[in-house]
């Protein structure tokens, strides 16, 4: 499927929303820490925390650094340059 380039695209331009998801459930696991706990700390539902890690939810950027912050982590973004296509 990814070697369709209309495929690829879409799934490239859906690479930081996976990134960001994986990226919060490895710290959630790596703290030993359900979704209730998570949900606790934070004040949004299990449901929610759920929806967000199945990709069925997109959080808010507020939404994003509060979990961060009932992980303990700090939510650090970057703005990088696009890779440039090779032109032959």
């Amino acid at each position: 499927a990814l070697q369709n380039p209309e495929v690829k695209a879409e799934y490239d331009a859906l690479q930081p929303e996976y990134d960001i998801i994986q990226a919060m459930i490895d710290a959630r696991v790596q703290q030993n820490m359900t979704q209730k706990d998570l949900s606790a700390k934070t004040g949004i539902t299990q449901a929610d925390i759920s929806r967000i890690e199945n990709g069925t939810r997109n959080p808010s950027l507020s939404m994003v650094k509060k979990l961060a912050h009932g992980l303990g982590m700090q939510l650090k973004l970057e703005f990088v340059p696009m890779p440039t296509k090779n032109k032959m």
